[in-house]
C-alpha cells in the first residue's frame, strides 16, 4: 500500500482534492464574514464582488501551491494551508480597520470597482508573502 501513496498521480489527485475542498470551506468562511452574498452579487454582475472573490480564491490557491511544494504530507499541507488562510483572513480585517472613512464590504457590495480591485490585489499580494514563509 505504501507504493500506492507514492504514485505521483495519486499524490496529485490527493493534493488537488484536499486543496479544492479547503477552498470551498474557506470561501464559505469568507462568505460568513462579509455582509453581502458573493454568488448572488456575482450573478447580478457586481464586478467589485467578482474581483474581491477572485482575489480570495487566487490567494487561497496560491497559499496551497506553496504548501504543496514545501510539504511531504497531506496533513502538513492542510496545516499550512489553514494557517495561511487565517493570515489571509486577518489581512482582510486589517484592510477594513485601516480604512475607517468607509466600509469595505459596503463599497464592494455597491460595486465600487476601485475597492474591489484593491481587495483583489491585497489578497494576491498577501498570499505571496504568506507562501514565501511556508516551510
Amino acid at each position: 500500500m505504501t507504493g500506492f501513496w507514492e504514485n505521483v498521480y495519486i499524490e496529485t489527485a490527493a493534493s488537488y482534492s484536499v486543496a479544492v475542498l479547503c477552498v470551498v470551506i474557506f470561501m464559505t468562511v469568507f462568505e460568513m464574514v462579509t455582509r453581502y452574498n458573493n454568488w448572488s452579487e456575482i450573478k447580478a454582475g457586481n464586478l467589485a464582488v467578482a474581483m474581491a472573490t477572485g482575489g480570495k480564491i487566487f490567494g487561497i490557491a496560491n497559499i496551497f501551491r506553496y504548501s504543496i511544494a514545501h510539504n511531504d504530507s497531506l496533513l502538513q499541507m492542510m496545516g499550512w494551508g489553514l494557517y495561511g488562510f487565517v493570515l489571509l483572513l486577518l489581512g482582510y480585517f486589517i484592510f477594513e480597520f485601516l480604512t475607517p472613512s468607509f466600509k469595505i464590504d459596503e463599497e464592494i457590495a455597491n460595486d465600487n470597482r476601485a475597492v474591489g480591485f484593491i481587495s483583489l490585489i491585497i489578497s494576491i499580494g498577501l498570499s505571496f508573502v504568506i507562501g514565501a514563509n511556508i516551510k
